[in-house]
């Protein structure tokens, strides 16, 4: 396969067939930098060299009645996490200081549980009013199910993106949590562009999906056009479901990267939780399909060191995405 003469042709407009969505994957690892050269070619076409950062701040840890078995947070977890309830606007606001002036754009506040109170929206709502006067970045929430008059109150404050991972596929979807259905997730997502936030809403690999079922999820954010797909690769987490599940390595999770670039070329490509364990020294190649990374730690996992972050874009070449008042500060 000509990656790059596919590329081309994927920013002439092209949809890559189901075989050359599986030929990515199957990709020989011989082949794999033409094949991130052409995922390159599609994500400079248009992205240039910049790079979207973000952060998360888990607003509520754990008491989630869930079972979804990738989550250290879920009802039938043993993980020994910390656990807490809704932080105060106060430590909200705190943390967007922090996301500013290490130069994050989009800010991400996370809550476990099924879906949000009517306290942990107007917490939200009047926590993001303050953060667009003081900080002007981009937020995202990321708080469950979510509710037609919730989507608006939080479009209303200000919230910019909201996000709710699809994880995997239909057909795996049971495999990983039944206290929810994949047609929730998908209605969630909906609910979101209605009302006009940004969706973001991804996927997350090794899982013991099949590569057909890798397929189906990047074709699905694709139907869903999402904004912004964060690939987040299985980080097992002891005490889970998943415990001690390592089916991923580097190179596959590279070619991963290539085919979400490939069926999603105009995509925001978020390499998202367990990139530090499954790409490993590999990380920078990933910025050749991706245009977005979390910095910082995740929900309930360490993440690498911010600075290490900053050296590994400088030394790539790329450029960091600042926000006009970030500009204002850092230029």
């Amino acid at each position: 396969m000509n990656w790059l003469q596919l590329a081309n042709e994927v920013i002439a407009g092209k949809i890559i067939s189901h075989d050359e969505a599986l030929a990515i994957l199957n990709s020989h690892d011989d082949d794999i930098l033409k094949l991130m050269d052409g995922a390159f070619a599609i994500r400079k076409h248009y992205y240039g060299k910049k790079v979207k950062l973000n952060m998360i701040m888990n607003a509520k840890s754990g008491y989630c009645p869930e079972d979804c078995g990738y989550c250290s947070q879920s009802s039938k977890s043993t993980a020994p996490i910390e656990k807490y309830p809704f932080i105060t606007k106060e430590e909200i606001l705190a943390g967007a200081k922090r996301a500013f002036e290490n130069k994050i754009g989009t800010y991400c506040i996370v809550a476990s549980g099924r879906g949000p109170t009517r306290k942990d929206i107007n917490i939200v709502s009047e926590a993001v009013e303050e953060i667009k006067a003081q900080y002007g970045l981009k937020v995202c929430a990321c708080l469950g199910l979510l509710k037609e008059e919730q989507a608006q109150q939080l479009k209303k404050a200000g919230v910019d993106r909201y996000n709710h991972n699809l994880n995997t596929s239909a057909r795996h979807h049971s495999f990983i949590t039944t206290t929810h259905t994949y047609e929730d997730r998908v209605n969630t997502v909906e609910v979101v562009k209605k009302h006009g936030l940004s969706p973001c809403s991804g996927a997350i690999i090794g899982m013991k999906e099949t590569k057909e079922d890798v397929v189906e999820i990047a074709r699905a954010l694709h139907q869903l056009d999402a904004d912004s797909i964060p690939v987040n690769f299985l980080h097992a987490i002891d005490g889970t479901k998943l415990e001690g599940t390592q089916e991923l390595n580097p190179r596959y999770c590279l070619k991963v990267l290539a085919l979400f670039r490939y069926i999603n070329p105009t995509k925001e490509i978020r390499i998202s939780g367990g990139r530090e364990v499954n790409l490993g020294s590999l990380q920078p190649f990933g910025m050749y399909a991706a245009n977005s990374i979390f910095v910082g730690d995740y929900l309930t996992t360490e993440g690498q060191e911010v600075n290490s972050d900053f050296r590994m874009l400088e030394d790539l070449g790329f450029e960091i995405e600042l926000t006009q008042k970030q500009e204002e500060v850092f230029c």
